[in-house]
C-alpha cells in the first residue's frame, strides 16, 4: 500500500511538472503567413512570404519564448502583376536587397516576453537575423488560441540593405524608399 502512495505521488509530481514548465507548440508552416508592406516616396508595395519553420514555448498558457523561419526564396509581391511583379522579385532576392541565393532564410528568435494590459497581449524582445546580421527588436504579439500574430517594424538599413535611402543617398527625389518595412506575421499553431 505504501509503494502504491509513492507511485502515485511520484505519478502526480511528474504529470503536473508537465504542465507547469514550458511547453512547445509547433508552428504549421503551411497555414501561417507573412505580409511585407514597403513604402516610397511615389507609393509602396506589398507581397508574402512563406513561414519555414517555427515553434513557440508556452509556459501555463502565457507565451515565454519561441523562434520562426522565413524563406527569403519565397518573397512575392500581390499588388503588380506580370512582369513588373517579376523585376521587383528579382531586385528584392538581389544584393541591393536580401541576397536570397545567399542568405535563404531569415531567423526570428524570442529573448524576453512581458505581458501587456490588453488580454492575451505581450511585449517581445527578440534577434532577428537576415543576411547573416543580427539585430534586436521589440514589438506587440498576440497569442489567441492557435493563431500568435504580430505586427514587426524592420529598419533594413540594420541588415546592411541601404538601396535607395535617403539616410545614405543624396538626390534620389522620388527614387528614395523608407528605411522602414512592415511584416505582418500570422503563425498558426498546431494544439
Amino acid at each position: 500500500m505504501k509503494l502504491f502512495s509513492i507511485l502515485s505521488l511520484t505519478a502526480l509530481l511528474v504529470l503536473n511538472s508537465a504542465f507547469i514548465g514550458d511547453t512547445v507548440v509547433k508552428v504549421d508552416a503551411s497555414k501561417s503567413k507573412i505580409t511585407w508592406l514597403a513604402k516610397k516616396v511615389t507609393g509602396q508595395h506589398t507581397g508574402m512570404i512563406k513561414v519555414k519553420s517555427g515553434s513557440l514555448k508556452m509556459n501555463k498558457g502565457a507565451l515565454s519564448g519561441g523562434s520562426f523561419e522565413i524563406d527569403m526564396n519565397s518573397i512575392e509581391c500581390t499588388d503588380l502583376q506580370g512582369e513588373y511583379a517579376g523585376k521587383l522579385v528579382g531586385h528584392l532576392k538581389s544584393d541591393d536587397f536580401f541576397s536570397s541565393s545567399r542568405f535563404p532564410v531569415a531567423k526570428l528568435d524570442i529573448t524576453k516576453v512581458g505581458r501587456s494590459s490588453a488580454a492575451n497581449t505581450y511585449l517581445v524582445d527578440a534577434n532577428l537575423n537576415i543576411k547573416g546580421i543580427t539585430q534586436p527588436i521589440s514589438f506587440e504579439a498576440v497569442v489567441n488560441g492557435t493563431m500568435a500574430t504580430a505586427k514587426i517594424m524592420v529598419d533594413r538599413t540594420q541588415f546592411g540593405i541601404k538601396y535607395g535611402s535617403g539616410s545614405f543617398f543624396d538626390n534620389l527625389g522620388d527614387k528614395a524608399i523608407e528605411n522602414e518595412f512592415t511584416l505582418d506575421v500570422q503563425l498558426a499553431l498546431t494544439r
